[in-house]
């Protein structure tokens, strides 16, 4: 699945000017609500588009106006107004290099614009960390890693190539993440208006704000599989492998709730060859949001030989294997008329910790091949979203 983009272009859809105000109106980006300069819009115009949670090059002079912000673009409320802004629109006549682009395009790397939050970057990278074989061969070295002239000939790039070859093997050398295995993610309905115009029913799920975990079997040979554990986007050599968070909460929830024997017997009584199990876990990460005495896992999907299975479905493995999975909270739900009565239901309470903020819902079709989430607005908010 393609990183998200977190520039764009896009159209104006509509401009409304907001009471009270002589500077500022707001407009309409695709679903999502912006403030702009009086008069820099009008419908039909084209925009880059800059998503919340990212950040702009503080080189590029067009940004200059950002600066008190840290160059960042974040959820805003101006309280006076009563109006909540989410992204930056700017004409497109500023960014003459992009003069070819058309609506929908991904200009992210082009305007060199990257995520607002440090540990978003690291833990939402694709790349594994060049050291981790290194790192690996010295945790079975420990005491001769830990001598003053081998940890000064590890400072240079030959060093450390010259004691991989004498100590290193095989098995250091971290895994790449899985193609096969499709990572998470969900489109936000401000980037997906167009399913509000439909009637189709939905399961609608809560969004847990934690860390995405993967879990999976992959079959080797008859009755032998090989288990997979991975972060959103980094898959785990072994328990031991350095994670952004307090400790490695991949493999610890793996250990947990026994996930290598569930999948294991479900894929062999099955006759199935790859197996995944994907979720959210929470507890001891992002400042521990639900006040979470451990680390748990709330199960999202399950995918069965590349196809994932609806929400009623995995609920139902989950409950029958002893694990949680996130709260259910609607298998008929209809969606509202307007994107404002949408991103209104996202706010309130968690089901897991009634007196914390939710984060928003996921909403996936029955089959659970469509899905898009909402996030609260309150929630971005209070979290400097």
């Amino acid at each position: 699945m393609a990183e998200r983009a977190l520039a764009h272009i896009e159209k104006i859809e509509w401009v409304r000017p907001i009471d009270g105000a002589d500077n500022i109106e707001l407009i309409g980006v695709l679903g999502w609500v912006c403030i702009a300069k009086k008069e820099e819009f009008k419908p039909g115009d084209l925009a880059v588009y800059i998503e919340i949670d990212s950040k702009c090059p503080e080189s590029d002079e067009r940004f200059a106006f950002l600066a008190t912000k840290h160059y960042k673009v974040k959820t805003m409320k101006l309280g006076k107004f009563k109006v909540i802004s989410q992204g930056l629109a700017l004409p497109i006549s500023l960014f003459p290099e992009l003069s070819d682009k058309t609506i929908g395009s991904d200009v992210t790397e082009n305007l060199k614009i990257t995520y607002s939050c440090e540990e978003d970057i690291k833990r939402k990278s694709n790349n594994v960390d060049p050291d981790a074989k290194y790192k690996s061969m010295a945790q079975r070295h420990k005491k001769l890693f830990s001598r003053p002239l081998v940890r000064k000939i590890m400072r240079y790039k030959f060093g450390r190539k010259v004691m991989f070859l004498l100590f290193g093997k095989k098995k250091d050398d971290p895994k790449g993440f899985p193609k096969w295995i499709i990572k998470t993610d969900e489109t936000r309905i401000e980037n997906a208006p167009f399913y509000l115009e439909g009637t189709d029913k939905w399961i609608k799920t809560e969004k847990l704000d934690g860390t995405s975990c993967t879990f999976a079997v992959d079959r080797i040979k008859k009755n032998k599989f090989e288990f997979i554990v991975c972060s959103r986007n980094v898959r785990q050599a072994d328990r031991k492998q350095e994670t952004y968070h307090e400790s490695n909460i991949y493999c610890e929830l793996a250990d947990k709730y026994d996930i290598e024997n569930i999948l294991t017997k479900f894929a062999m009584v099955n006759g199935y060859n790859r197996v995944v199990l994907q979720g959210e876990g929470v507890g001891s990460v992002q400042g521990n949001p639900y006040k979470m005495k451990e680390n748990e896992l709330f199960v999202f999907n399950l995918i069965v030989d590349g196809v994932r299975l609806g929400t009623v479905d995995m609920a139902k493995f989950c409950d029958q294997n002893g694990l949680k999975h996130v709260p259910i909270i609607d298998t008929g739900y209809m969606l509202p008329n307007t994107m404002e009565e949408m991103k209104l239901e996202a706010d309130g309470y968690s089901e897991i910790n009634p007196k914390v903020k939710r984060e928003g819902f996921v909403y996936r079709s029955v089959d659970g091949q469509q899905s898009f989430k909402n996030v609260s607005r309150e929630y971005l908010l209070k979290h400097n979203g």
